[in-house]
Protein backbone atom coordinates (compact mmCIF):
# COMPACT_ATOMS: atom_id res chain seq x y z
CA UNK A 1 0.00 0.00 0.00
CA UNK A 2 1.56 3.34 -1.06
CA UNK A 3 1.44 6.09 2.12
CA UNK A 4 -0.22 9.35 1.04
CA UNK A 5 2.14 12.51 0.82
CA UNK A 6 -1.75 14.32 1.62
CA UNK A 7 -5.22 13.72 2.62
CA UNK A 8 -8.58 15.56 1.18
CA UNK A 9 -11.51 14.21 3.69
CA UNK A 10 -14.88 14.58 1.11
CA UNK A 11 -16.46 12.51 4.07
CA UNK A 12 -19.94 13.09 3.49
CA UNK A 13 -20.10 14.89 0.67
CA UNK A 14 -22.04 13.44 -2.71
CA UNK A 15 -20.31 13.13 -6.17
CA UNK A 16 -19.04 14.97 -7.68
CA UNK A 17 -17.30 16.62 -4.41
CA UNK A 18 -14.82 14.99 -4.10
CA UNK A 19 -14.11 14.32 -7.23
CA UNK A 20 -14.19 18.20 -7.38
CA UNK A 21 -12.17 18.81 -4.42
CA UNK A 22 -8.97 16.70 -6.34
CA UNK A 23 -9.43 18.22 -9.30
CA UNK A 24 -8.55 21.42 -7.42
CA UNK A 25 -5.91 20.51 -5.32
CA UNK A 26 -3.97 18.50 -7.53
CA UNK A 27 -2.26 21.80 -9.80
CA UNK A 28 -1.18 22.91 -6.16
CA UNK A 29 1.03 19.59 -5.39
CA UNK A 30 4.26 18.44 -6.57
CA UNK A 31 4.32 15.82 -9.61
CA UNK A 32 4.66 12.96 -7.93
CA UNK A 33 2.66 13.54 -4.97
CA UNK A 34 0.12 11.03 -3.87
CA UNK A 35 -3.10 12.32 -2.82
CA UNK A 36 -5.67 10.33 -0.81
CA UNK A 37 -9.01 11.45 -1.31
CA UNK A 38 -11.19 9.93 1.81
CA UNK A 39 -14.52 9.48 0.14
CA UNK A 40 -17.84 7.51 1.57
CA UNK A 41 -20.48 8.20 -1.40
CA UNK A 42 -20.28 5.00 -3.30
CA UNK A 43 -20.12 6.68 -6.97
CA UNK A 44 -16.44 7.62 -6.16
CA UNK A 45 -15.51 4.08 -6.62
CA UNK A 46 -16.48 5.02 -10.13
CA UNK A 47 -16.05 8.86 -10.66
CA UNK A 48 -12.26 9.31 -8.94
CA UNK A 49 -10.17 6.54 -11.76
CA UNK A 50 -12.96 7.80 -14.13
CA UNK A 51 -11.21 11.55 -13.86
CA UNK A 52 -7.96 10.35 -13.37
CA UNK A 53 -8.39 8.14 -17.19
CA UNK A 54 -9.40 11.90 -18.49
CA UNK A 55 -6.97 14.34 -16.69
CA UNK A 56 -4.20 11.50 -16.95
CA UNK A 57 -3.49 11.48 -13.48
CA UNK A 58 -2.27 7.95 -12.26
CA UNK A 59 -4.96 6.03 -10.16
CA UNK A 60 -3.16 3.81 -7.60
CA UNK A 61 -6.29 1.84 -6.52
CA UNK A 62 -8.17 2.49 -3.50
CA UNK A 63 -8.00 1.59 -0.08
CA UNK A 64 -10.37 0.43 2.57
CA UNK A 65 -8.84 1.68 5.72
CA UNK A 66 -9.91 3.13 9.69
CA UNK A 67 -11.04 5.89 8.04
CA UNK A 68 -13.29 4.29 5.40
CA UNK A 69 -12.95 3.85 1.69
CA UNK A 70 -10.18 5.86 0.55
CA UNK A 71 -9.00 6.59 -3.02
CA UNK A 72 -5.14 7.30 -4.00
CA UNK A 73 -4.18 9.31 -6.92
CA UNK A 74 -0.53 10.51 -7.88
CA UNK A 75 0.12 13.53 -9.80
CA UNK A 76 1.82 12.84 -13.14
CA UNK A 77 2.02 16.47 -14.67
Amino acid sequence: MTMPDEVIDCRGQRCPLPVIAAARRMPEVPVGTVVRVLADDPAAAVDIPAWCRMRGQEFLGSVNGPEGPAYDVRRTH
